[in-house]
């Protein structure tokens, strides 16, 4: 009898919560498509959260992008084929969290935290991939170099644990490449990369070629290819750096790679047009600019670990002044041009030292070693700005000692910033290489 009344209480319960409940808050209807948009007459979904479209037998994620008038604009993160007007757009009350934990190593992840690589993935515990960063008064500061087993970089433009540094290029100078060579010499504890925008051949090729299986060990992939969803390209870089910052937090000193920014950058805009932002410099509109410091400064040092973030930028008709480039450069902590000039002459890697900057290197490497790169850096420098009169045989010997001893030593210098794809140097070796062409001026 007592279990009847309590029975008969939870539904006088239950029905007056459901009459309270209107159903409008949990179910829309497509009204329109307009491009990449679909509005929807409900639900009361917040900005941001996900819903599903039923289109046919499948249910399809979608997610809350802005709001017109009594519509919700929402933009689909998976396939729509099919979609049409009187859809039913059903709130979950989510917002896109993914999966963390240590089991993370070494797999292909997409951009909603699924794997891609054939394996299954046993995860408990969930993040959302926005947050924000860390308080700068507990940023521990910069201090210590990070071997990243690039002589170029380790010699001339060494970075520190927790730095932001850009890798600006056109197409096709090596920028994969040079990431590649990074993931499999760096001393990092775990690499984090997010491929976004990428060609899916190219996917596979960087993987295997570039950054090889004792690279991809100790490293989380996550990838977006060029011809998935906008909103999927910038949630891509979102749980990537939500995968560093969680590595971060257990201590790690984490190496975050991100390539392209420039195609982030490219995705935003197209959900930024597609919701009525008005359009500014080159197409881009406002959020592009407003988006750009709150990802990049989630890198960096926390109390716990570090994230040394490398962004590369795609520079458009080799204009290293375009809108992106610039924007980043003045947000990041240095930056490495790559040079189509280098490139072409069989440089490789194509990092125009004399174009590129290390922010903190005066505070990160010894003073003997700050010494040698300024001067070896002037050594170019003058042997650049005498090239075209020594190449047309009109400089004599002897009638500047400073060019003089440029010519003596160029090759030396050039010998030491080129690198074969698998060649690997410790810091140590790098800094003592250096100081060995140094003693010589």
């Amino acid at each position: 009898m007592e279990r009847y009344e309590q029975n008969l209480k939870l539904l006088d319960s239950v029905e007056e919560k459901l009459k309270k409940m209107n159903p409008y808050d949990y179910i829309g209807e497509v009204q329109k498509i307009i491009g990449l948009t679909i509005e929807s007459k409900g639900p009361d979904a917040a900005l941001g959260e996900l819903c599903k479209i039923i289109v046919g037998e499948k249910k399809s994620l979608a997610e809350v992008v802005g709001f017109k008038e009594e519509f919700s604009i929402l933009m689909p993160l998976e396939d729509v084929t099919g979609l049409k007007k009187g859809c039913e757009v059903i709130k979950t009350g989510r917002t896109v969290s993914i999966p963390v934990g240590e089991e993370i190593k070494g797999r292909v992840i997409d951009a909603l935290g699924r794997p891609i690589d054939g394996k299954r993935l046993s995860l408990k515990e969930y993040r959302p991939i926005v947050s924000e960063a860390p308080n700068p008064l507990i940023r521990n500061r910069i201090l210590e170099p990070l071997p990243m087993g690039v002589r170029s970089i380790d010699g001339f433009l060494t970075i520190g644990k927790g730095q932001r540094i850009g890798i600006f290029a056109g197409s096709g100078v090596g920028k994969s490449t040079l990431l590649g060579m990074i993931a499999r010499n760096t001393t990092a504890d775990i690499n984090v990369i997010g491929l976004i925008g990428e060609r899916g051949r190219e996917v596979r090729e960087f993987l295997e070629k570039d950054l090889g299986e004792a690279g991809l060990r100790r490293s989380v992939v996550v990838v977006s290819t060029s011809d998935q969803p906008a909103l999927l390209r910038i949630k891509a870089l979102l749980t990537a750096t939500t995968f560093a910052e969680y590595f971060r937090d257990k201590g790690y000193n984490v190496m975050l790679m991100v390539d392209s920014l420039t195609r982030w950058a490219m995705a935003q805009r197209e959900v930024g047009l597609a919701i009525g932002e008005p359009p500014t410099t080159r197409g881009y509109p406002p959020s592009v600019f407003a988006q750009l410091p709150k990802i990049l400064e989630r890198a960096g040092n926390s109390d716990k670990g570090s994230i040394t973030g490398i962004y590369t930028v795609l520079v458009e008709a080799d204009d290293f002044n375009e809108p992106i480039s610039d924007t980043v450069r003045g947000i990041v902590d240095g930056h490495i041009m790559l040079s189509r000039r280098l490139a072409e002459s069989n440089h490789f890697p194509a990092i125009d030292v004399l174009m590129s900057i290390s922010r903190l290197m005066t505070d990160i490497v010894k003073p003997e070693h700050m010494q040698a790169a300024r001067t070896l850096r002037d050594m170019m420098a003058t042997y650049n700005d005498a090239k075209d009169l020594i190449d047309v045989g009109a400089y004599k010997k002897g009638t500047n000692p400073k060019i003089d001893k440029s010519i003596q030593l160029i090759d030396e210098i050039n010998a030491f910033l080129r690198q074969g794809i698998r060649e690997k140097m410790s810091f140590d070796d790098t800094v003592e290489y250096l100081l060995s062409i140094f003693k010589k001026v």
